[in-house]
């Protein structure tokens, strides 16, 4: 399998199906949230399966932040999603940040926990889905 990071301009075509099958399609995220504006200046992960066809992806913000971590029904428990995090741990390494922080789905919590994230708030609810934010030092500032 290959996984690229990518910048928006290269990203959208390839990670957009599968975000729209995950988010708006499984979850009920209305499609008019689920592509912002954060995503022309963020950096986007993508883990192609056959055929090159995305099936994980996230992204990294500017300041730090991970959001949209997806993986396609089929493939997930599978490892792809700790694939696609490590990826953009290390991009945002490569960029000089301290850290990371995300809001995560309350049921996807123990993923991140593994991936040494702690949370950093209360529940709160997001796009009508209970989130908690988290964060992971990556290096000591």
């Amino acid at each position: 399998m290959k996984l690229d990071v990518l910048d928006w301009t290269a990203a959208q075509a390839r990670v957009m199906p599968l975000r729209e099958a995950v988010f708006v399609v499984e979850q009920g995220v209305p499609a008019s949230i689920e592509r912002d504006a954060f995503d022309a200046v963020s950096r986007h992960a993508a883990l192609y399966g056959a055929n090159d066809e995305v099936i994980a992806t996230g992204r990294l913000l500017p300041d730090g932040h991970i959001g949209r971590m997806a993986v396609a029904a089929a493939h997930r428990g599978s490892g792809l999603g700790s694939q696609v995090l490590t990826a953009l741990m290390d991009e945002a390494a490569r960029l000089g940040m301290a850290e990371v922080c995300l809001n995560a789905q309350t049921h996807a919590c123990d993923f991140y926990r593994r991936h040494g994230f702690v949370e950093a708030g209360e529940v709160f609810m997001e796009a009508g889905l209970p989130h908690v934010s988290m964060r992971r030092v990556l290096r000591p500032a």
